[in-house]
């Protein structure tokens, strides 16, 4: 039984030591000595000016949301049409339901003006 899980165990192996060996050279290779322009903020190749704790608008925020509910709404309908012949009518009303709650949100946030640039 064990044979059959080979397979899984050397590519669990490996993946949990190549991690460990790159910080590991990381760490043997890097300069170990504390200068000055470590401790400088990195700006864009540009020294920062004035306060460098700048607060961000909400709206940054809620598109990247949006974008999220999107993206995740795409791995929701990405196995459910692989299988979709397999599936049957329920699935297939259960993901209209699904895409109208989405649908309702969208229209919502539209409606909200949450999609207008400022």
């Amino acid at each position: 039984m064990l044979k059959e899980y080979f397979g899984v165990l050397l590519f669990a192996g490996v993946a949990a030591i190549i991690p460990l060996a790159v910080f590991a050279v990381s760490y043997l290779l890097s300069t170990k000595k504390d200068t000055p322009e470590k401790g400088l903020a990195y700006e864009c190749g540009m020294d920062t000016r004035g306060e460098t704790w700048v607060q961000f608008k909400s709206g940054y925020f809620l598109y990247a949301l949006i974008f999220v509910v999107f993206d995740v709404e795409t791995v929701f309908l990405y196995p459910w049409a692989v299988k979709f012949g397999q599936l049957g009518l329920f699935a297939f009303v259960e993901m209209l339901i699904f895409i109208a709650i989405l649908l309702i949100g969208y229209w919502y946030a539209w409606k909200e003006q949450v999609f207008r640039w400022k």
